[in-house]
């Protein structure tokens, strides 16, 4: 578990980052790409991968379409914000847990017994409790497309992810370094056409900005690997849990860093989120 808590604390410390870009004007693109730069970097120094266990044969479909997915979810995420919402987006990103939990079962051969269905059944109200929010106004005719994009994307990366911890033809850590380097590639020429197309200025504060991303990045996604590792034969427990515990700290910060308001709704979803995560913990010890 102290694999997942490091990545769920990561995770919201990404998502504190991307909310303050937006009240300092950081440029959300060229701070992603600047971002698995520094990944790349960390992963070099920390991982020492070994170059020659990367070959074509040992690069796995699941590695260019986590390097096309990780920096797109990015601009998904943004349009779907301003299209549809705030609050609209969070619950669409949340109930990709679905997906998860559908792969778990159906690709992973995961086992659920009572304790773990219950926890789940908790979990989704409390996905949609936690995240409710009074409409503001803000629509769009093309806001569902959004959300779905989201609602996929955030579901697929995480059955990938999970497929990336079975790869045994090379250490998972030289895997991440390879996915790392694709993102880079990729979204380094997609701010290249804004700059040259565009006419978008490349500024050193994105830069600093995003090497300070990429450290809670890089470490958000090793951790969750490591946990889906750890707990090889419990995915469930670890897609539950890391969206769960993400909702709890994230929607602690946000009260106390940000200020941010909660219903009744929302506090009453905070603790079913709590009573899942214990029951799908449980779930887990009472299998050992």
């Amino acid at each position: 578990m102290i694999y997942l808590a490091l990545s769920i604390i990561c995770s919201v410390t990404v998502g504190v980052l991307l909310k303050l870009a937006k009240r300092y004007e950081i440029d959300v693109m060229q701070a992603v790409t600047w971002n698995y730069l520094f990944a790349i970097v960390l992963s070099a120094v920390f991982f020492k991968p070994n170059l020659g266990d990367i070959s074509m044969g040992s690069i796995s479909w699941v590695f260019p379409a986590l390097g096309i997915l990780l920096p797109s979810i990015f601009l998904f995420q943004g349009i779907a914000v301003r299209q549809a919402g705030l609050a609209r987006t969070d619950i669409a990103q949340r109930l990709s847990l679905f997906i998860s939990l559908c792969a778990a079962y159906f690709l992973f051969n995961d086992s659920f017994d009572r304790l773990k269905y219950v926890g789940l059944i908790f979990g989704f109200a409390a996905i949609i409790f936690t995240m409710y929010r009074k409409s503001e106004g803000v629509s769009s005719k093309k806001s569902w497309l959004y959300l779905l994009l989201v609602f996929v994307g955030f579901g697929v990366i995480d059955v990938l992810l999970k497929l990336v911890s079975q790869i045994t033809v090379m250490p998972f850590t030289t895997s991440l370094f390879v996915i790392f380097c694709i993102c880079f590639v990729l979204s380094l020429a997609y701010i290249l056409y804004l700059a040259s197309i565009k006419k978008t200025k490349l500024q050193l504060i994105n830069f600093i900005c995003g090497c300070v991303l990429g450290f809670f990045n890089f470490g958000n996604i090793l951790f969750y690997l490591k946990a889906h590792q750890a707990m090889s034969e419990n995915p469930s427990t670890v897609f539950a849990t890391m969206n769960m515990g993400v909702i709890i700290a994230g929607s602690f910060i946000g009260i106390v860093l940000f200020k941010e308001r909660l219903t009744k709704l929302n506090y009453l979803g905070l603790v079913l989120a709590l009573a899942a995560i214990i029951l799908i913990t449980l779930s887990k010890l009472h299998a050992v």
